[in-house]
């Protein structure tokens, strides 16, 4: 899971100018300050990244850090998740 949680910070820092600092896994996305807009990109970003189905329902920005690079990792290929879920 290391490699997709930080994949998630480096997108949150880079692309939604979220502090590094502040990022712990137990924040939800909306107190990063993520609206509904930038939660369903995020997703999107992930899901072309990893090329697994996220749900981007209303329930989505209240989940953590930690929850959505679980969720992430979850639906790798066993192949993957071998190597920590880095993409080959």
């Amino acid at each position: 899971m290391a490699a997709v949680y930080d994949h998630l910070v480096t997108v949150l820092t880079d692309k939604f100018e979220v502090d590094a600092e502040v990022i712990r896994p137990e924040m939800t996305l909306t107190e990063l300050e993520l609206d509904s807009l930038a939660v369903v990109e995020l997703y999107v970003t992930l899901q072309e990244r990893w090329g697994v189905p996220l749900a981007d329902d209303d329930s989505a920005a209240e989940l953590t850090v930690a929850q959505v690079a679980r969720a992430v990792t979850a639906q790798l290929p066993a192949a993957d998740a071998e190597h920590d879920g880095a993409p080959r």
